[in-house]
């Protein structure tokens, strides 16, 4: 059995996860009760930022921690090139 991979970024998604939980739940209800679909059009991109913020957030911090495991910890100054692949990932 593997051990536990936890990083310090974990409660940040779950909490972002809980939040798109409870907007979906929200869509659930709202169509059940026969709201109007632009109501629940906008509680549906609530649910996909939800989830984008809480995907972003564990690749960014998944980065941060593999490339210093492999390349070794590298100076703020010369991370320029992580930091623009990161940001370029929000384009995926």
């Amino acid at each position: 059995m593997s051990k536990p991979h936890v990083h310090a970024s974990h409660p940040e998604v779950m909490k972002r996860l809980r939040r798109a939980e409870g907007h979906l739940r929200s869509v659930m209800e709202m169509i059940e009760a026969g709201r109007s679909c632009l109501d629940v059009a906008q509680q549906l991109q609530a649910v996909e930022t939800a989830i984008s913020n809480a995907k972003r957030t564990l690749i960014h911090d998944h980065l941060d921690h593999c490339l210093d495991h492999v390349v070794g910890a590298v100076p703020r100054a010369e991370r320029g090139p992580i930091e623009e692949f990161k940001a370029i990932t929000k384009y995926l």
